[in-house]
């Protein structure tokens, strides 16, 4: 099996001259058997004539042009058509004479200067063959040579649709490929965002509420800990997301250490550290988590991630909830505030947060809402089904 596929990659490294020769050289062969002699394309109705040099020359003129049909398809086309018009007035009628159509369709096909010259030059041309065939035959019907042009129209007809076909596939890819690396650009925003804004709002709380410590020595010194440790996972988080964008054995996770992909479990110590931060928090958590969530225990960590750093830079000392229920289908995430705090932040957010919850959510085939409350605060809904790929 190997083999078999290795013939056809071997086949298509090979120069593309190499791989158009050998139908040249078929039709050669095919013109110098003798029981093929005059059995070849024929219009004008001229006597068959014995092969001598010139039909040779006709022989090679129109075949092995074919070679770099698609390299150099003027050159081709113009070549086999003087072989062609050699082939016909000199009445040979070789089996050499079936290149014509395949150096139109190459010329359809791969011709990129001179594409509206050249079939009015090749009309041209075939309209003197034709008159000059016309005279000295037999007088043929003008239709044999009418039926003849349009086989040799549709030809080259066949090769601009080839054309069109594969310009219409290389816009394809590239606006698909376009589309990958958009959709890998925003994912990686997002993945910063949610990584770099939680950690860093954090930090910028605690460093404000040190201000204040001043006279509290061991107050201060936990605050600035806290400041500490938040940076230390923030520089880890990145190293991680870093690892992810560029998985050298060399570098990041290549080291074999352990996957530090946020699991629901982990919600708790993420509550910690917000608690840390001054923010008056209740935790509850229902249910079991399964052995196996899929992508959902990552989506629910990032819910809650967002919806607490959205509290501390908008409700900073507002009373916040963290519900996290597990089923055996789904996770249902809420985060809401009463609106009793403080904005710690300037208004006006970019809103990528809570879009790529939803798009995250989406993904999983969920539901997600954010809103404020009636009463005051704000509500952050989300409903998880377990099991999807992440």
């Amino acid at each position: 099996m190997r083999d078999r596929r290795r013939v056809p990659e071997l086949w298509h490294r090979l120069d593309v001259t190499a791989r158009d020769l050998p139908l040249g050289v078929l039709l050669l062969v095919g013109s110098a058997v003798p029981a093929l002699h005059g059995n070849g394309t024929e219009i004008g109705g001229l006597p068959t004539r014995p092969a001598d040099a010139l039909a040779v020359t006709a022989a090679v003129l129109q075949c092995l042009p074919l070679a770099v049909r698609r390299r150099w398809p003027l050159v081709c086309l113009t070549l086999v058509s003087c072989g062609f018009a050699l082939d016909q007035l000199r009445g040979y009628h070789l089996f050499a004479g079936t290149a014509l159509p395949v150096a139109l369709l190459s010329a359809g096909s791969y011709l990129e200067r001179y594409r509206r010259a050249a079939p009015v030059v090749s009309s041209a041309a075939f309209a003197a063959l034709a008159v000059a065939l016309h005279r000295l035959g037999p007088g043929k019907p003008v239709a044999e040579f009418v039926t003849f042009y349009l086989v040799l129209a549709l030809a080259w007809g066949v090769g601009v649709w080839m054309r069109s076909a594969r310009a219409a596939e290389a816009e394809r890819r590239d606006r698909v490929a376009e589309d990958a690396r958009t959709a890998e650009r925003t994912r990686i925003a997002r993945e910063l965002h949610d990584v770099v804004t939680h950690h860093v709002t954090a930090m910028v709380v605690q460093s404000e509420a040190a201000r204040y410590l001043t006279a509290s020595p061991d107050r201060l010194d936990q605050t600035l800990t806290a400041v500490t440790d938040t940076g230390r996972r923030a520089l880890t988080d990145l190293r991680h997301l870093l690892g992810l964008l560029d998985p050298d054995p060399d570098h990041g996770t290549g080291h074999g250490g352990p996957d530090r992909t946020p699991p629901t479990g982990r919600v708790l110590t993420l509550v910690e550290r917000t608690r840390s931060a001054g923010q008056p928090l209740e935790f509850t958590e229902e249910g079991t988590p399964p052995a196996s969530t899929g992508g959902a225990d990552l989506v629910a960590y990032r819910v809650v991630q967002e919806a607490l750093t959205n509290a501390l830079k908008y409700d900073r000392g507002g009373r916040t909830s963290v519900l996290v229920r597990h089923g055996e289908r789904e996770i249902t995430v809420e985060v809401g505030t009463d609106g009793s705090g403080v904005r710690a932040c300037s208004p006006g957010g970019s809103g990528r947060g809570l879009e790529g919850l939803r798009q995250r959510v989406d993904v999983l085939g969920g539901d997600f809402s954010a809103g404020r409350r009636t009463g005051g605060g704000f509500l952050v809904r989300a409903r998880i089904p377990v099991g999807s790929p992440a």
